[in-house]
Formats: C-alpha cells, structure tokens, sequence
C-alpha cells in the first residue's frame, strides 16, 4: 500500500471541512453583499485574466517589437561606423542617425562604462533591451531605462571607441499600454457604481418584506406595506399579505366563537348562583358555591389560554414601572418581593398580555417561595426578565413537561390558585408570541428561575 499516497488524501478530505468552514467565517452573511460579491468576484477574476494575457502577450509582444527593430538600427550604426571611412566628427552618421533612425548618438574615446544604473521595479524594457543587445550586438554594453524618463540611454564599447545612443522611450517600448489599463479599471468602477443601486433597490423590497413579517410575527401593527421589486418578490409578498389576512380571519373567527362560548357559560354559571342564593346557607350549598367558583376561574383560565393575546396591538409601554407595580402588589398581599430593571424602560410590547406574563411567573413563585426577586434588563436589542425565587425548584428533566397545558406537579410548580395548570402554558405562548421565549433555570436564591425574552 502507498502510504504517502493515503497520507496526501486524507490530509486533502481533511482540509476541505476546514476551507468551508473558513469560507463561512469569512463571507458575508447579508444578502447586499453576497449579491455584490456575485458580481465583483468574476469581474476581478475576468479583468485580472484579461491583464496577465495583455501584459503576458500584447505588451511584452509589442515592446519586444520595437526594441528588435531599435537594437537592429543600433547595429546598422555600428556596422557603418566600423565599416566605412567616418567624417572627423562623425557629422554624416550623426545625421543619417538622426533623420532617418531618430536616434541621437555620440562617438566618444575610449573609456570604461558607467557603473550598473539602477533597475526598475518593472523592468519589462530593461530586460528586454538587454537580452536583445546582447543577442544582436554581443559586445559590452550599459544602459539607463530610468534616468531620463523620456530617453533610453545606451552605451556600447566597441574596444577603440564608445558609442552612446538615445532613444526615445517609444521607439523602444509599448508606453500607452496603461490606457488599456485605465479603461479596464474605469469600466470597472462605472459598472459598480451602477450595480451598487441596482442592487440596493432590488433588496430593499425582500428587507421590506422580512421587517414586515417579523413585525407580524411579534404582534406588531404592519402599516404601509405594499408588494415592490421583481415579480418573485412580488409574489412572496403577496403570498405574506394572504397569509396574514387568513391568521387575522382565524383570529377573528376564534375570537368570536369564544366570546359566544363565554357568554353561554357565564350565563349558566350565573343562573347557578342565583338557584344557590335561593337555597340558604347551608353546608352543601356552601360546597356548591365552591364548585361554582371553581368552575368560573377554570372557565376563565382555558378561555385566556386559547384566545392568548387576542387582538392586542403592541404599544410603547414602561417595563420598569410595571415591573415595580406587580412587585408592590404581591407584597401588599404578604410575599417578599422586589424588583429592579436595568437600561431603557421604554419598550413595545402587548401591555395586557406581557403584564399577564409577568404576573403568571411572579404570582407562581410566590405561592411556593418565601422570597422572590424580579429582574429585568434592555440590551443588545432584546428584553430579559428573570423571576427567581427560593422554592422547592422544578427538577431538570420536569422543566418542559410544565409548559404543556393541564399539566401539574404534585409537589409544587405550575399550579394556577384554580387549579388548571396554564399559567405556564400562557405565559409561554403570549411570550412566543411576540417573538421571543421562556425557559426555566437553576435560580441564584436556590430556587427556580424563569427567564422570559424577547426581541426589543
């Protein structure tokens, strides 16, 4: 078995989980962006491909172009020069040079060459020119590519004499290769400048959208929406508004029926009381009176636990203040209570139902506590209360059981003062309604805490 094989794939199966995970870290997580990215990443990737096959091929091809045929004018001079008789002061060469090559040269004694000139950062020319040199003319040579920014400076010693050329820089290398550069880049920017609100107008519907279902989802009014964007978008939100009606109509229908049921059984209820007013005082009609008691605040408790927060719209409300006002209540009715509340108080909630929460948690941990303390906090865009108290607590494996309706424990938790085991169960669903939730938890007073959150 090849174990350097194996070694090399696992090693490759196991970096892949940590690429995406890397990716995942790093990428966006909002739509706008990934969407820009969508759109940036191929155009990088298609520029920069389009830069390296210029520079690679056009330019390099180009500048290899014109200092060939440079250096073949430089050997043409040189060949004259040694070849044929020359004026005294080269004059004759010098114009022929000139006029005709658009070189400027020098015929200069013999001397040593300059030290190496500096070499540029991007040294395309200079590399270029001196391969070519030295392919062409094979003697010792120098050149300056940086000196004179509009010249090419070279000087060749040809062992009695030296010559020094100029050039101008164009003759010897393609200089408006960086238009295409600057055009690339411009393209670059318009499109981007383009797209950026392109985009930014086709999300803005979808974070419309999403804002006006959370809205929803947590109780809150959703006023003027209305279907925007492109037709998928469109569809989705006409898709939200006939869910919405459809959840506003069941609502409606529920509460209806509820209020028929409600009124029936008062009635009934009622009619009760005044047969048993009727019968005196006596000891069975006193255990009836108790019955009837029991029944209404059980018909109570099941008509608040299916109706929830019934047609309720959140409204701005102080926390701190009710928090302190149910607190002062429970202890004017002898519990131990006491209450703080840390950051803004002003919040959107339900009043009503989030007061009903509230007291639900409070009034359960004071029936089997002797201290209680209510804490709550607005932070980091959300709403925490905590009721802890130091009870007999719930066990762990018991802490959800207690959330479900009619459920109770024998010992201690979840029972309401009529006995019906849903003061939990609508104190959590009033609390999911508006988006957030309620767990229980070890409390630091020994006994059990009720954590209720929600988005603020």
């Amino acid at each position: 078995m090849d174990w350097a094989r194996v070694r090399d794939r696992a090693r490759r199966f196991l970096l892949l989980p940590t690429l995406g995970r890397f990716l995942h870290r790093t990428l966006p997580k909002r739509l706008f962006p990934r969407s820009l990215l969508i759109i940036v990443l191929p155009m990088i990737l298609l520029q920069s491909v389009a830069a390296y096959v210029f520079l690679e091929r056009h330019w390099e091809l180009v500048t290899r172009r014109l200092s060939e045929a440079t250096v073949r004018d430089i050997t043409a001079v040189i060949n004259v020069l040694q070849s044929y008789p020359q004026d005294p002061d080269y004059a004759t060469l010098k114009r022929i040079a000139r006029d005709d090559l658009k070189l400027s040269i020098e015929v200069l004694p013999k001397q040593p060459l300059p030290p190496p000139a500096e070499k540029p950062f991007f040294s395309l020319l200079d590399r270029t020119l001196s391969r070519l040199i030295s392919e062409s003319i094979g003697k010792p040579f120098w050149i300056d590519t940086v000196g004179r920014s509009d010249f090419v400076e070279i000087r060749i010693d040809l062992g009695d004499r030296q010559l020094k050329v100029y050039a101008r820089r164009s003759q010897t290398y393609a200089a408006n290769a960086h238009i295409f550069l600057v055009w690339m880049v411009g393209t670059a920017l318009v499109l981007l400048a383009i797209a950026i609100p392109f985009l930014r107008n086709q999300i803005r519907p979808i974070q419309t959208l999403a804002a006006a279902a959370e809205d929803f989802g947590r109780g809150r009014p959703v006023e003027g929406f209305r279907p925007r964007g492109a037709l998928e978008v469109r569809q989705a939100a006409y898709a939200f508004l006939e869910m919405r009606r459809r959840i506003e109509r069941q609502i409606e229908q529920r509460t209806t029926m509820l209020a028929g049921v409600s009124h029936d059984l008062r009635t009934m209820l009622t009619r009760f009381r005044l047969e048993l007013a009727f019968l005196g005082d006596g000891e069975e009609v006193a255990e009836l009176k108790k019955d009837v008691d029991e029944m209404q605040a059980m018909l109570e408790g099941y008509i608040a636990f299916v109706r929830g927060d019934g047609d309720e719209q959140a409204a701005p409300v102080d926390l701190s203040a009710m928090l302190s006002e149910i607190a002062a209540k429970e202890a004017s009715e002898g519990c131990a209570v006491t209450a703080r509340f840390e950051g803004e108080p002003q919040v959107t909630v339900k009043a009503s139902a989030f007061r009903r929460v509230i007291v639900n948690l409070v009034g359960n941990a004071c029936r089997h506590a002797g201290t209680v303390e209510v804490s709550g906090r607005h932070a980091d865009g959300w709403i925490t209360v905590l009721v802890d108290d130091d009870g007999p607590g719930v066990p762990p494996e018991m802490r959800e059981e207690v959330f479900k309706p009619f459920v109770r424990l024998d010992e201690a938790r979840n029972q309401d003062q009529a006995g019906t085991g849903l003061g939990l169960a609508i104190a959590r669903d009033i609390v999911r309604g508006h988006g957030g939730d309620i767990s229980l938890e070890e409390s630091p007073l020994g006994g059990l805490r009720a954590r209720a959150r929600i988005p603020g």
